[in-house]
């Protein structure tokens, strides 16, 4: 479903890079006329099929020229074993040890997954996956740096504060006249303290910036009190309460700043728009733009119980949010469902076509 600037307008009124190449990345953004439109992709979630959904997703995405994609979290399930990797041809013939699995998920999906997009930038958010023991966000961001320290993350990390060399999984970078903000709430301390005063610190910024029209915010997990409530930063006290206040200042930096605000998480398996459109935050400051978009290979969840207040909710599918930009700063949003003809042949042959069609018709949490 395609949702136009005015829908998205509407919806808030009425509611109050990578570039595999001898193992390195290297992320450039080029120059963007300011008088043309552009474009994004983004989702989230690509384990358990994650090596045959995301390659069709970087074949669409590379087809329709977008700019950068947006991976917002939980590369492989790390918990147990991936679907797609006990599949694979050597591990059908001898099955892998959980220790042996742990050692290399990761790698499988830099090879997989992220390897499918070629030069394309590609940006990463840090899902819950990412710290199941006995993973660690210090070991994913020395296994990913490259990805999470690539040159234009660290360029825009120097201009804000030249002393700034620490490493983090929360980071922004500016896109013409739009701050792209990727925040971490991978574990339930998150937003501590620290991620909290450089958020408040980064709005400001943006708030007094009139070249800045628009702020997109791309994170794991839903901020709190979206329809997708009991499986977001509701989980935990720390999260609700440090949720709300990302989401306050959005709602400020929107009313206030004049500035066009869009909210993008995964987490959730299925996909849905107008996310925030809930009796709380009605009450609370009003609804804002937001997606959930976890559809890019994990098992489906089916939709929660309020999903009816949402726009066009699916489950039981598989896609990503194609984003238009246009020179003011609004956003035009699109799913783009995928279905199994779009996997590449190689991938196909790889795994064989009756594990990529049971990707496509019995990944689901019914199963």
């Amino acid at each position: 479903m395609n949702f136009r600037r005015g829908n998205v307008a509407a919806i808030a009124l009425s509611c109050g890079a990578a570039a595999v190449i001898a193992g390195a990345i290297e992320i450039r953004l080029s120059a963007q006329s300011p008088a043309s439109t552009w474009q994004f992709a983004v989702s989230g979630d690509s384990r358990n099929c994650g090596d045959v959904v995301m390659p069709a997703i970087a074949g669409e995405v590379r087809r329709k020229a977008a700019k950068f994609y947006w991976h917002l979290g939980d590369f492989r399930a790390i918990y147990t074993f991936d679907e797609d990797i006990t599949h694979q041809n050597d591990h059908l013939a001898q099955p892998l040890s959980i220790y042996a699995y742990e050692n290399m998920a990761w790698q499988d999906f830099i090879d997989h997954q992220l390897s499918a997009f070629g030069d394309l930038p590609v940006f990463l958010a840090l899902g819950n996956h990412e710290t199941i023991q006995p993973k660690t966000r210090d070991q994913v961001l020395l296994q990913f740096a490259d990805w999470f320290n690539s040159p234009v993350i660290r360029e825009q990390r120097l201009k804000d504060d030249p002393a700034n060399r620490t490493l983090r999984a929360y980071y922004h970078w500016r896109e013409g006249n739009i701050d792209f903000i990727t925040l971490d709430n991978a574990t339930i301390d998150q937003f501590d303290a620290t991620q909290l005063a450089w958020f408040d610190a980064l709005l400001k910024r943006d708030l007094a910036d009139s070249s800045i029209s628009t702020l997109v915010l791309g994170m794991h997990e839903a901020l709190p009190d979206s329809i997708s409530s009991g499986h977001s930063m509701n989980t935990s006290i720390v999260g609700t309460e440090s949720g709300r206040h990302v989401y306050q200042e959005l709602v400020a930096a929107q009313a206030h700043g004049h500035k066009h605000i869009y909210i993008l998480a995964s987490h959730s398996h299925f996909f849905m728009a107008n996310t925030f459109n809930t009796d709380y935050i009605s009450s609370h400051g009003g609804v804002l733009p937001g997606w959930i978009v976890g559809t890019a290979g994990a098992v489906r969840y089916a939709l929660p119980p309020d999903s009816k207040n949402a726009v066009s909710p699916m489950t039981n599918v598989y896609g990503y949010l194609l984003a238009t930009v246009h020179p003011d700063g609004l956003i035009d949003f699109d799913f783009q469902k995928l279905d199994e003809s779009k996997v590449p042949a190689d991938v196909v042959g790889r795994y064989q076509p009756g594990f990529v069609h049971w990707c496509f018709a019995e990944n689901t949490q019914a199963r």
